[in-house]
């Protein structure tokens, strides 16, 4: 009888111990608490500054007063971005933004392929050092080398244009190159060799088989290195600021001069009922139409994000 109930409590306690750590200790319902407790709060604190960009942006100037209002405006007023818009000169800053950043991430993603694909396949001399080095340049402050990179652009009469940019792209040397060439070769490095095998045997050589074979299915990797670089170039306020002087604008740059656009385009009025000043709603939008095209392009690449890091970013395989 003794031995009955103590099988019995044994057996319950295993049951408990599978519905509460599971089979694999790993897919039981405490696992899986603590997992979604996790996602939870890390959404949380990437979500939370756009629901209050997104709210505030579209409050009265009564709602910001309201301190009864708190994330639900009493009504949605989109006024808030049709001044951003203007102040902002959105349609020109958009598609100076565009001209100066995607020509520059496209030839980025391509030329660190070729950088990342000879460290991932072939053997030399101080392969490791160069490895090394290469990604200490990561961490170098972009402060550090400014004013060599100024003389040097100006002396050959680049600043004004999206050269600056473009140029040390063409040659693996832009914005955050050594990250990319590393999520390149990691890449590569989880492609069989059986492929490029294959390819020379039927007589490609090197540089046909990353054309033909290598290249072409390492779309999610390409995918990834374009959008992060579109991104950095897109975002580079202090280094754009100097390079294209009053000749280019961008929609952060824009946005860095609002407050005085803003004062420039919508003069403060003396009158109370009248008074037309900058509040925090029109600066919540004129941010939100800035990273707008950044948020659609995240949305559009997100699914290329797993396999990368799965293959390339994390493991290393």
């Amino acid at each position: 009888m003794r031995q009955t109930a103590t099988d019995m409590l044994w057996k319950v306690g295993a049951k408990g111990r599978r519905v509460l750590l599971g089979r694999q200790g790993n897919d039981g319902l405490l696992f899986r608490a603590v997992v979604y407790a996790l996602l939870i709060s890390i959404g949380f604190v990437y979500l939370y500054p756009m629901l209050y960009m997104l709210s505030q942006s579209m409050k009265s100037l009564s709602d910001l007063l309201n301190p009864g209002v708190i994330w639900i405006p009493t009504s949605i007023d989109l006024k808030n971005f049709i001044m951003s818009w203007q102040v902002l000169h959105y349609p020109t800053a958009l598609l100076e933004s565009l001209y100066v950043s995607l020509p520059p991430a496209i030839a980025q993603a391509i030329s660190t392929a070729l950088v990342g694909y000879g460290f991932a396949r072939f053997e030399f001399p101080g392969k490791r050092a160069l490895f090394i080095l290469m990604l200490f340049t990561f961490i170098i402050p972009v402060q550090v080398v400014f004013i060599p990179l100024f003389v040097m652009f100006n002396n050959y009469s680049l600043l004004g244009t999206p050269l600056p940019f473009l140029l040390p792209s063409l040659f693996a040397s832009g914005l955050k190159s050594s990250l990319f060439i590393l999520i390149y070769a990691q890449f590569f490095r989880s492609i069989p060799d059986s492929l490029e095998e294959a390819a020379q045997i039927d007589g490609a050589g090197y540089l046909k088989t990353f054309v033909r074979i290598v290249f072409p299915i390492s779309v999610p990797a390409i995918v990834v290195v374009l959008l992060f670089s579109f991104v950095w170039q897109w975002n580079e306020t202090y280094m754009s600021s100097l390079y294209f002087g009053n000749t280019l604008t961008t929609l952060p740059l824009q946005l860095q001069a609002f407050a005085n656009s803003f004062a420039l385009l919508y003069p403060a009025t003396q009158s109370v009922s009248g008074a037309n000043n900058l509040n925090e709603a029109i600066q919540m939008a004129g941010t939100l139409l800035t990273i707008l095209p950044l948020l659609i392009l995240y949305f559009v690449a997100q699914r290329w994000f797993v396999e990368v890091v799965d293959r390339a970013g994390i493991t290393g395989e």
